[in-house]
Order: C-alpha cells, then structure tokens, then sequence
C-alpha cells in the first residue's frame, strides 16, 4: 500500500481532517463525515496535493510560473495582476497531464459506480476545488477557487482536475497569497471527484441563527435545483429555524422562487423558471427539516463548533445528501457581547441632571466623561459615557468606545446623530437648549443613567437599569431579526445606510435589500487621518487607496450580492483641514458648507489625483476583490457638465457605467431636480439628501440653530421638488432613491415617497424593520384604492403644472 502521503489519488474513506496538508479542508472534511459522522455523503474520492505538484514538475511550470509571477510588482496594479493570472493559468490549462496521474483518475473513476453501489458505467460527478498548503495547514482559502457540476466521462473528469489546477492562480488568490505572505508555490490543490447528487432542492444550513448568533438553533436555507444559486445569492431561498435536540420547527420564512440551476442530461447545467404551481411552496417538508436539522446537529457534535453545511436532496430516490461541511467563521468566532458591569451603587430616587433630544434610542449606565476638545479624545475609555460640545469625523475613534454620548448642540442630522444611530449607541443632543448644557450639568467622572428613549440623563445608576443584563451597550445594542418573526417583501426596496464597516455584518442581517448610502468620511477619521494630497507628496498614496478599499471590501462581502451605494468624499474644506497636512491644500472659507464640496472638487486640478485615489479603491474592490455589487455616487454636483467631467474621470481608470456598475447622483441641490432630464445622461440614477435638498431649497443652514424651526423636509417646496425629480428621472428609464433622515422620522413623508413612485427607501439601521413594515401596508393599500376604485385624495399641491408632459401629472 502506498503511504498516504505519497499517494496521488484516495478514496474519500481513507482520508479525515488530519489529512488537510494533504487533501485541503475541503476534501478532508467530505472524508471525515463519510468515515466519522455518520450522515450521508455521496462518495468520491480525492487527488491529492503530492498529484498536483507531480503535474507542476512535470510540465516545467516550477520555473515558469514564479519567473512569471516576478512581474508583478505591486498587487495593486491590476492590470499587471490580471496580466500575470491569465498567463499562468493559460499555461496549466494546456499542460500534459502526467500518464501515471492520468491512468489512476480513469480508474478510480471507472471504479466509482461499484465502490458507490450504483448501477452507472459512466456516473456524473461534481469536481470541487481543495487548496491547502502542507507548511500552513490552518490556512484558508475558501472560496476562492473552482467547482464544476454534472460533468460525466474520465476524459471530461480530467480536464476539469486541470481547470481546477489553474484555478489556484485566479487573480483574487494571487492577491490574496500575497497579502497574506503565502508563498506560491508553497500551495498546492486537491481536487475533490463526488458522485452528482440529481438536485431536485438544495440549499445551506448553518448550526446557529446568523441574523443574531442564537446557537440553540438551526437555520437551513432551501430553493430549487443546485445549491450555486443560494450561495451566490441569485437566489431568496426559503429559511427554516429549528430548534436543536427536539426538531421543533420555530420559524419559516417561504419565499417566492422564480429561477433554478439545473442539472442538464448531457451534462453542464442550465437556469430554467421554477414551475408556477412552486413558486410559493415550501421546498421541504416538515419531515425533511426536521431530518436535515439532526444531520447538522450530529455534525457540529463531531466538530465541536458551529458549521456552514451545503446539503442536497435527491430527486431519484427522494434522499438527503450532506455535500460540504466547513466552520461558520462569522459568529462562530466572536465574543459574545459584552454586558454592563453591576459595579455601580444603585439609586433608586429619579433626579434628572439634563435633558435633550433623543437622537438615537436606547438606555446606558457608565461614568461620564467630559471630552472638550478632538485632542483630548486619547483620555476617552471603553464603555465610559462621552460629554461634549459636539462631534466630527475625527471623533469616531472614541465614539466606538462609547456607552452613550450626550452633546450640548446638534439636531436629528448632526454628525453625533447620525454615527450614534448606526454604532447603535444611545445619544441624546442639544441639552443645551433645554436649559444648561451638558457639559455644564453633569459632574466629570460621575456615574449617570442615559435614557435615550426620552432624552433624559440621571444622577446614579438608576436601579431599575443598572441590573437588567440586557442592557447593552455600543453596536451590540442595534436591532436585530426578530426569531419568530418573518418581514413583507415590498415593491419598493429597503436599503439600509451605513458608516461604520466593522458591523456591516451585523447590518447585514437586517431585512435590507442593500446599502442605500456607505459613508466613506468616518474611514478618514479613524484609519487614514491624513490629507490625501499630504500623502501623495509624501509618496504614500497607497495608504488612501488601501484603507478605502478595506473598509468598502467589508461591507460589500457582508452584503453581497446586494448592491452597496458607496458616496464618494464629502467632507467640507474646514473638515479637510482638520486631516494631517491639510492646512497646506485647504482654503479658509466663510462657508464651507456651501462651498468647495462634492463634485467641485473632484475634477478641479487642485484636488483631481486625492480623488483618482477614491475611485482606485473602489476599482480594487470590484476586479481584485471580485466584488462587482459595488456601485458609487457623486455627492453635492451643481451642474451636468460637472458630472460630466466625473463620469470621464472614472473612464480614465478603468470603470465603465453598465449592468453591474450603476453610478448615482445625490440629489441635494435644486439644479439636481430641475435639471434631471439633462443629467439623466450621465447618471444611472439619484439618491435624494433630503437633510441638504432642504436646507438649498429652504436657504435654511441646517447645522443652525437659530433657524431650527424653519428646517422641514415635509415642506411643499421640497415635496415638489422631490416629485419632480422622479418625474424626469423615470422617464429615461432611472432609478430614485433617498438616503436622508426624513423616511427614518416622519411616517407621512414615506407614504407621498410611495405614492410618489419612489424606488428605494434607505434608513438608518434602527429604522430598516419599521420602515419595511409600513411601506408594505402602504403598498397594499395602494393596490386595494386601485381595484375598488376609491383612492386616498391627494394634496393638490403637490401637482407641477408647468413642468408635466401632456396627461401627466
């Protein structure tokens, strides 16, 4: 017998988790569940890692492919990157493979149907890819190579072990090799042969909810044919919750499935509609729930840890089949949430030190801590309540920190509000308004109640409180998918804006059809914090290009394939000068709000190479990353020809407006509106700010207090001006979205949103659950007023007579 690791080619019944440096993870595992778990996996076997590098030696490409990989420099310079990958990967594909290495795959092959007990001469099979590398056997790299389905025939077998030898130099994996440190040629890849499980469902099921971590359940996802719909996301599947040991089914969620990836006779695959008669049906029964849930409770029984399991039902014999098993590497490896500490002495007597507007929900019990200025923000611990003026950018790194923050100014839409609402912090501002500020009434140091449900701070930790154990603090107090809860599909979509891309994966778990709005400004503050022409003259401009696309890559693999709106910059000229060497680029302007902003800057030859910055991160994202649901959007453009010049900018670095890449304008200034039709050429489509659009419209600063009171975004100014817009944007073809605070506050302004033709909602987390909710019931209504004939009257003075085409209002 020939010692295993020496061997080319292994059954999956000689091979188990300690065999990874030889097989990868992925081959190992099949093994391990065959010869271990005991739950059904259909049989196959492995080539192994001595197979590849034999094909490797043989064929020269030792040599070759390192003298080709010494061109690429620099990972980032993609052109170069996907240069190099085609040509390696050319060269694998057309190599010889190796007579010995060939012989034993045909007849391990010819031998599947009797080692299986099946009755085929020539079975089909699925091939998947298996990287490992022996001197790194704990390294990952899932995902990132090829499976082929339904192939049939030991000439087409091993063609395909070719292809998914080539596949370990794909451009992401030579990026991600290097990012890592990983020696190329240190990699090596199984290639894993398994009998073709005739799919007639499949799906995925985790051991855990992974909308909140809940660990006493599991999820199981469900659609029609082969499962690559369901983990590409091309697909909504139905969810199914089952609580562990006893099988009870807690939750489903039926969703409406229209296409299915199916096996063709011939081989390959193919989408097909699902039959009407199931487009609404539960794909399993409650006996085949209950029976796959046990399959995924013995298997995380077996790995002592939660598992990602691909599994597959077949339409033969009507049997469950386990295809995949792999750690779930998102909740699996956190900490839980921490708690409050029950150190304080409690208080019972109610004694009210300020109060203030609720800005963000939630209630907190901590020491305060005064912050007067940025500087001192180093002062600032974990889980201490912040007091201060106000906020900025730059104060991001204590924000995250914070249990609460309580401001002396600001209003709904001031920096403070909108960062508190999406770390999920509680924050109450403008306690000066209401009598002394913060920063005044509170003692430094004393330990305070923040009911940011009423906006009231309390002297002590108030009983009732300090020792409920769930009150959280930070981004583990923000919302999540309610267990025994389903949410309405909508016509209109429901985006969801985010800032802060260390909980985009929490984000994600909410009922959000994507990011309406990811703010880029709060990675400046705390990752960057230099002037990007700073950088450039000190020869460090990757750092820009980088830390953008680290921070984009986050959110756009947490809600892939969902789109993610990314805006691009929009500081104002004193918020730039505030960044490391930003004195020197910066003019002093008497208003920067209304002043070098947004798209003025982005071609102005002063400022053109910072922005040529922004738009390689997101190139980076989309090619090297390999994530195309990354779109952008050009904020505070006042005229077409500038958006003009932008668009030519993106051309100029290898991003081309089509399917996959929409690019969007915010729609904050009245030009935006009324000039729609002549920037429909340029843009794919609009997101309204309704914050600015109000405050251009109204001539209302809107960060003053003094004229707080004119400041509404209902105003029928604004409502026209909105109506409008979708008007002329619909008519060649464009979408219209809103990202601005008004949907997440006033029930009223979503419903002439809706009736207004509005396409896509986006608000801030807290806000994604209730919005979704009343958009349906407003929907519904809509369509019961249009089939019994009754509608709602509508204000007549939303109507634009001077601007409608004939017949239209």
């Amino acid at each position: 017998m020939v010692e295993k690791r020496k061997a080319l080619v292994l059954w999956f019944n000689e091979i188990g988790m300690e065999d990874v440096p030889i097989v990868g993870g992925k081959s190992a595992s099949l093994g391990e569940m065959v010869r271990r778990v005991g739950v059904p996996v259909p049989q196959g076997f492995a080539t192994t890692a001595e197979a590849y590098r034999l094909y490797i030696r043989e064929n020269g490409l030792d040599k070759k492919i390192p003298e080709i990989l010494s061109e690429l420099k620099d990972p980032n310079d993609t052109a170069t990157l996907q240069n190099v990958g085609a040509r390696i990967r050319s060269l694998i594909v057309n190599a010889k493979m190796p007579k010995v290495l060939e012989d034993l795959i045909v007849e391990y092959y010819s031998k599947l149907p009797d080692y299986a007990g099946i009755d085929e001469k020539e079975p089909f099979v699925a091939i998947r890819s298996s990287a490992t590398a022996e001197d790194l056997p704990d390294a990952s790299f899932a995902g990132q190579q090829e499976t082929y389905l339904n192939v049939k025939g030991a000439k087409e077998v091993v063609e395909k072990i070719k292809e998914c030898y080539a596949s370990l130099f794909t451009n992401r994996a030579i990026f991600y090799r290097i990012q890592k440190g990983f020696d190329h040629m240190a990699v090596a890849l199984s290639a894993a042969v398994q009998l073709m499980v005739y799919s007639k469902a499949s799906g995925v099921a985790f051991n855990l909810d992974v909308s909140n971590g809940d660990r006493s359940v599991n999820l199981i996802e469900a659609g029609y044919g082969l499962g690559e719909y369901i983990v590409q996301g091309k697909i909504t599947p139905d969810e199914y919750l089952v609580r562990k040991g006893d099988g009870t089914i807690v939750r489903k969620n039926i969703s409406k499935k229209l296409i299915q990836l199916v096996r063709k006779p011939e081989g390959g695959t193919e989408e097909v509609p699902v039959p009407e008669e199931l487009q609404d049906a539960q794909v399993l029964t409650d006996e085949q729930i209950r029976e796959l849930s046990s399959y995924a409770d013995k298997i995380e029984a077996h790995y002592k840890r939660p598992m990602d399991i691909e599994w597959a039902l077949d339409e033969r014999n009507g049997k469950l089949y386990i295809l995949q098993a792999r750690p779930e590497t998102v909740w699996s490896l956190k900490e839980a949430p921490p708690k409050p500490k029950a150190e304080f002495e409690v208080v019972k007597e109610r004694r009210v030190l300020v109060q203030g507007l609720p800005a963000s929900p939630g209630i907190a019990v901590g020491r305060a801590h005064i912050i007067p200025t940025v500087e001192r923000i180093n002062e600032f611990e974990k889980g201490e309540i912040l007091i201060t003026e106000m906020t900025a950018p730059d104060w991001v790194p204590a924000m995250r920190k914070a249990a609460a923050i309580v401001t002396n100014s600001g209003g709904m839409t001031c920096h403070a509000a909108i960062v508190s609402r999406e770390l999920g912090i509680p924050c109450i501002v403008a306690t000066a308004s209401k009598g002394k500020p913060a920063t005044e009434a509170i003692p430094n140091g004393a330990v305070i109640t923040v009911d940011a449900k009423l906006g009231v701070v309390y002297e002590g930790a108030l009983e009732e409180f300090a020792k409920k154990p769930e009150v959280e603090v930070g981004p583990a107090a923000m919302p999540t998918v309610s267990v025994a809860e389903s949410y309405p599909i909508t016509g209109t979509k429901i985006y969801v804006n985010v800032g802060e891309p260390e909980i985009a994966e929490r984000t994600a778990a909410l009922p959000a059809d994507g990011v309406g709005l990811l703010r880029q400004e709060f990675v400046w503050a705390s990752e960057i914090g230099e002037h990007p022409l700073w950088l450039i003259e000190q020869g460090r401009p990757e750092k820009v290009v980088d830390a953008l696309a680290e921070a984009f890559r986050k959110v756009c693999a947490a809600f892939y394939p969902r789109p993610v709106v990314m805006r691009f910059s929009d500081f104002k000229s004193s918020e730039y000068r505030a960044l490391k060497g930003g004195e020197k680029y910066e003019p002093v302007e008497p208003s920067a709000l209304m002043g070098w902003r947004g798209a003025s800057r982005y071609y102005d030859p002063k400022y053109v190479e910072a922005f040529r910055l922004e738009v390689r991160a997101v190139k980076k994202v989309r090619d090297v990353y390999g994530l195309k649901n990354l779109w952008v959007m050009v904020p505070f453009c006042r005229r077409v020809e500038e958006m003009e010049k932008i668009n030519r900018i993106f051309e100029e670095e290898g991003l081309h407006r089509g399917p996959d890449f929409k690019v969007w304008l915010m729609a904050e200034i009245p030009s935006n509106c009324l000039l729609a039709d002549k920037f429909n050429k340029y843009v794919d489509g609009y997101s309204i700010g309704s914050n600015d659009l109000t405050m251009t419209i109204l001539g209302c600063d809107r960060d003053n207090e003094t004229v707080a009171a004119l400041f509404d975004e209902r105003d029928l100014a604004v409502k026209r001006a909105i109506r409008l817009l979708i008007q002329l944007a619909h008519r060649d073809g464009r979408t219209v979205s809103i990202c601005g605070q008004a949907p997440s506050v006033y029930p009223d302004f979503v419903e002439f949103l809706v009736r207004s033709g509005i396409d896509s909602i986006s608000v801030n987390p807290d806000a994604v659950v209730s919005v979704r909710k009343l958009v349906a019931s407003i929907e519904q209504r809509i369509m019961v007023e249009k089939l019994t004939g009754r509608g709602m009257a509508e204000d007549p003075d939303l109507d634009i007579p001077c601007t409608c085409g004939k017949g239209e209002k």
